[in-house]
């Protein structure tokens, strides 16, 4: 049986969840003098300790494989390998979720301050102003309460702050910021860049969350391309480093880690005077009280505390009055394309490091386009180079190898780095068969009950998906290389991703001007209970094709900041 304690103190705010939400209305309300109490549901991190940056496989056990070999025999425990900071992954011990009969939905969580912030790939796009308005564009979807022109003043800021690289090129659909120089590109790129010119497709240099000039008392990247692995330098952005460590040097923070958020606790009058967590080492009920609370856990757990949240006043949940809470999930549309590149075999050895991930990226340039057979588009991603060996990093060549000993080294050798891979992100459409609920059967390890999912790609998606692997295979030939693997049946959703594999799960709990049809207004506060804001990617009203954190932080600074004048005028 779990033991309730209750806290004494009240706080202007609690924050649930330190990730990109999170950590940017932290330092935002810290830096205006509001009392802030942040709730992870992780532990704390200590990058010098948790960070394996510089680490070489041949420092830890097993290379990094796993204790035992596990890793040769099934999934290690860590998401992305041994070196990545996750501190999660696609299933967590206790705490189950559950896919609807017929569906396919991974979701993955990242348990830690921080957040995914820690390892994610640090790509930071702008919207564009037609990205606001979609269904007046095409018919399709929603508009958003918001335009471009009001969160273009806080992607100002927060590109300022955290530190992008970009350059200045005029392209609609990838709107200029205020970039620091991204660094050269790598011998690969510059084929990529080459083909992509020939067949008239911009390939243009990257917009990273990583900084090359001295930022805010950071020093500047110093090319290691290790940033899956956390960077003891904070020279790319996470909130842990960049934002909620410096807020708590303010005094106006207290972090509560192992804090998993049960439920928000509301009055007579609906209003929400204190969140009720489970501290996990101690396995008690914990009640921490507060003067408004903001909702940063992600999309999906967002939208499972708000339903868990049910009183006489919200019976359906905080915030569900409409609903619409859980609804139009949306995932990034992905598929993935490689090719052998005859012209980079046998590449003499050099440094091509650089920044963690590409150099250039290849922006959607259809985007006016009347001729496509699908609506909306997407961006590339792109990889390669000589990336650093690890276990199973030549296990492919290995297979295509006739032979073994000197005559197998010699081939691997000859063909490190010779490969080119291309990934496409674009826009699911919101469609009403794609939701989360409560499981009304299955509770966590501490008795919580979990999310149940829905999902399904539309015809929109899986055309795209087509087009992707039309456009990669294109420019991959016309580098000289032989694409192998076969067109996929993608209308019978082949090739596709699977919902949630992008990890760019959006919406849920939708802003929006008509309280019957959403669960925000446009500065993230809900409808049906004034001193409730959501400060991650659960507002967002659509997905388009550019990865979410960089709007995440731009809307959650926004939101913060009007919190704290709507807290100065005694309006919540």
């Amino acid at each position: 049986m779990f033991q309730i304690a209750r806290s004494s103190p009240v706080y202007d705010v609690v924050i649930i969840g330190s990730g990109a939400g999170g950590g940017t209305v932290t330092k935002v309300l810290a830096d205006l003098g509001v009392s802030v109490a942040l709730l992870e549901a992780g532990p704390p991190i200590d990058p010098a300790k948790d960070f394996k940056e510089h680490v070489w496989p041949h420092q830890v056990p097993h290379r990094g494989i796993g204790e035992g070999g596990m890793g040769y025999f099934g999934p290690t425990p860590w998401a992305f390998g041994y070196f990545t900071t996750t501190s999660g992954g696609w299933q967590l011990k206790g705490e189950p979720y559950t896919v609807a009969p017929g569906n396919k939905f991974e979701w993955f969580r990242s348990r830690v301050v921080g957040g995914r912030t820690n390892h994610y790939g640090r790509i930071s796009l702008r919207f564009a102003d037609y990205d606001f308005a979609p269904y007046s564009r095409d018919g399709l979807g929603t508009d958003w309460p918001i335009t471009y022109d009001d969160i273009a003043p806080y992607y100002d800021k927060a590109e300022r702050f955290i530190g992008v690289t970009g350059s200045k090129e005029g392209i609609r659909s990838a709107p200029d910021g205020i970039f620091q120089t991204c660094p050269p590109p790598r011998v690969h790129e510059t084929l990529v860049q080459r083909a992509a010119k020939k067949l008239n497709i911009p390939c243009i240099p990257s917009r990273l969350a990583v900084i090359t000039q001295p930022t805010n008392g950071r020093p500047a990247c110093h090319y290691c391309a290790q940033c899956g692995r956390g960077c003891v330098t904070a020279s790319n952005y996470s909130s842990s480093q960049v934002q909620v460590f410096p807020a708590m040097k303010t005094g106006r923070v207290k972090l509560f880690t192992g804090a998993m958020a049960r439920e928000l606790i509301t009055d007579g009058t609906g209003k929400v005077t204190a969140v009720s967590y489970v501290d996990k080492a101690t396995r008690t009920e914990q009640k921490i009280r507060c003067r408004t609370v903001v909702v940063a856990c992600g999309a999906c757990e967002s939208a499972r505390l708000l339903l868990n949240s049910k009183s006489a006043t919200h019976p359906n949940g905080v915030g569900n009055d409409s609903g619409q809470v859980g609804r139009y999930l949306t995932d990034s549309v992905g598929y993935s394309l490689s090719a052998h590149i005859p012209a980079l075999e046998g590449l003499p050895r050099h440094n091509s490091d650089g920044m963690g991930g590409m150099h250039v990226y290849i922006p959607w340039w259809l985007w006016d386009s009347k001729n496509k057979d699908f609506p909306r588009g997407y961006h590339v991603e792109i990889g390669g180079g000589f990336g650093m060996p690890g276990i199973g990093s030549f296990a492919g060549e290995c297979r295509r190898h006739e032979g073994y000993g000197k005559d197998l080294k010699d081939s691997i050798r000859n063909r490190y780095g010779a490969n080119v891979g291309m990934a496409g992100r674009g826009e699911q459409i919101p469609n009403e068969n794609t939701f989360c609920e409560i499981d009304p059967d299955v509770v966590d390890q501490y008795g919580i009950p979990v999310l149940r999912f829905h999902f399904q790609w539309t015809d929109a998606e899986l055309k795209q998906a087509a087009h992707m692997h039309d456009t990669f295979k294109s420019i991959l030939e016309t580098m000289g290389g032989t694409v192998i693997r076969p067109r996929a049946n993608f209308l019978a959703g082949e090739g596709i991703s699977t919902g949630g594999e992008i990890i760019h799960e959006l919406g849920t709990v939708r802003m929006g001007n008509d309280p019957g049809k959403s669960v925000l207004n446009k500065y993230c506060q809900a409808h049906d209970a004034k001193n409730v804001f959501v400060a991650d990617a659960a507002p967002f009203v659509s997905n388009p094709d550019k990865n979410p954190t960089l709007t995440i932080i731009a809307l959650a600074w926004r939101t913060a900041e009007y919190l704290a004048e709507e807290m100065r005028k005694g309006n919540v």
